[in-house]
């Protein structure tokens, strides 16, 4: 997939078929998240990835969607729910940079995952120590952040930021996402 191509489709996904998130692709995120940058190359960070369905279904209210929309609308409803998720775990050795390896190898999962067919939601708004105990995490290991995962079963749009400057995304009424996204020229600039 051309590279541009990637970037504008790996989108945020709020709603997912129940389909199992295929194993192969739940190794090839894994495979490709131990290959990525880390800072001092100390690989701090470590992976739990969840399919069994009793535990994916644990987890799910331990979680908060779309914190810009009513919780009606940004909820996913049961048979909409993710199928998998990936656990991004802080170890004792992660240091002051830890949370920008966080970043790096989410982006990473997310776009092997999005690739394969395959949708995605970083989510930060979690029940961390209540998850930490479903995962049987060692002591003073702790969870960064989640991705839920699943065949996506919403599309997900970039828009243009509107005049009057407003950021939040929304939903049609087949509640699809539009994410307003500033443009390159407001952003960044060359010297």
């Amino acid at each position: 997939m051309e590279l541009g191509r990637l970037f504008q489709g790996c989108r945020t996904y709020r709603r997912f078929l129940q389909e199992p998130v295929p194993e192969e692709v739940i190794l090839e995120m894994l495979d490709n998240v131990r290959m990525v940058s880390s800072a001092g190359n100390h690989q701090t960070l470590r992976f739990v990835a969840v399919r069994n369905p009793e535990t994916v279904e644990r987890i799910q209210p331990l979680v908060k969607w779309a914190a810009m929309l009513p919780k009606e609308i940004g909820t996913p409803k049961k048979h909409e729910q993710p199928t998998a998720w990936i656990a991004i775990v802080k170890t004792p050795e992660s240091g002051p940079w830890s949370d920008v390896d966080a970043g790096i190898a989410v982006e990473s999962l997310v776009m092997t995952a999005y690739s394969r067919g395959i949708g995605s939601c970083i989510m930060g708004a979690i029940d961390a120590p209540a998850i930490a105990k479903i995962l049987d995490l060692p002591d003073g290991y702790s969870i960064r952040m989640m991705i839920a995962l699943g065949k996506p079963a919403c599309e997900s749009h970039i828009v243009d930021v509107p005049e009057n400057g407003e950021l939040k995304y929304y939903v049609d009424e087949n509640r699809n996402y539009y994410v307003p996204k500033r443009s390159t020229d407001e952003l960044a600039h060359i010297i």
